[in-house]
């Protein structure tokens, strides 16, 4: 029975399939995947696939470990780069797995079970666009443990009470904040401003280790090849730690220090000015 028979569903994830099908049907499907670009020792059929053709062939050799992080990380790259349509390929490609979490979590749930369907959709999207790593092991089961935290937290939610951690050893009272009062993107401005990261490197670092968003599509904004950029990253994670560790971004940094620092964000640009024996000892 076709949605035109029936209406578009009122399930999320029950929509998301009926947008996977028609996007992966015969005769000319758009979405589909030359697996003859994967490397040979994954097994996959040298060919081109419809998407819904790779996930019955995943689907039946769950021990394809290699094929599997390889697909999921051609899907993912896609959907962060190439449009809304592999966005929607992402979702049919894990919906097997997303449907059971759905009917796990609705056994004893009182509410409506659309509600669970689309948050476990929500937290597999917001994975998607942003919260997993595609470069790290296992990207699919990152994927879908996301769905599955989004529709539990659901669950608890609806509790008539929400678990928290253990506060008595809170010491009451106020106290003061230390300088630059720990946010994470100030210590960063004052890294920049103290010449420890480049000023062109600091959106880009909130963005990924902060703002946990996506590499792909930020490197692509900033014209510079995802393996590049992760370079610099783990980079500015070394000055930053070291810059932290010799108190140079919690404390008051005198003027004689900062311009010291500027010199050397001179002489050197792009790199920082910790690292080297000395740097902190000149600092302090």
């Amino acid at each position: 029975m076709s949605v035109s028979d029936t209406g578009w569903p009122t399930s999320a994830l029950d929509a998301a399939g009926a947008a996977f099908a028609a996007l992966t049907c015969e005769p000319d499907p758009p979405l589909v995947l030359d697996c003859a670009a994967f490397a040979a020792d994954t097994g996959l059929p040298r060919r081109v696939m419809p998407l819904s053709e790779v996930r019955d062939w995943l689907l039946r050799r769950p021990r394809a470990y290699t094929a599997r992080d390889e697909v999921w990380r051609e899907v993912v790259r896609r959907a962060r780069l190439d449009g809304p349509h592999w966005v929607v390929g992402a979702v049919g490609m894990a919906l097997p797995a997303l449907r059971r979490y759905a009917a796990a979590l609705c056994r004893g749930y009182d509410g409506d079970p659309a509600d669970v369907d689309a948050e476990i959709l929500t937290g597999f999207l917001a994975a998607v666009r942003d919260r997993v790593d595609v470069a790290g092991p296992a990207p699919y089961a990152g994927l879908v443990r996301a769905a599955w935290r989004a529709g539990r937290d659901l669950r608890l939610r609806q509790r008539g009470y929400v678990p928290v951690e253990d506060i008595d050893q809170v010491v009451p009272g106020p106290r003061a904040p230390r300088v630059p009062y720990g946010h994470p993107d100030l210590l960063v401005r004052r890294a920049v401003i103290l010449g420890v990261v480049d000023a062109r490197d600091e959106q880009a670092y909130i963005d990924v280790r902060l703002g946990r968003r996506a590499v792909e599509p930020i490197a692509a904004g900033m014209g510079v090849s995802v393996d590049a950029l992760r370079m610099r990253l783990t980079r500015i994670d070394g000055r930053l730690a070291e810059a932290l560790a010799h108190g140079l971004l919690s404390g008051v940094a005198s003027p004689e220090t900062m311009a010291r620092l500027r010199r050397r964000g001179r002489r050197r640009p792009g790199r920082g000015p910790v690292g080297r024996r000395g740097t902190a000892e000149a600092a302090a």
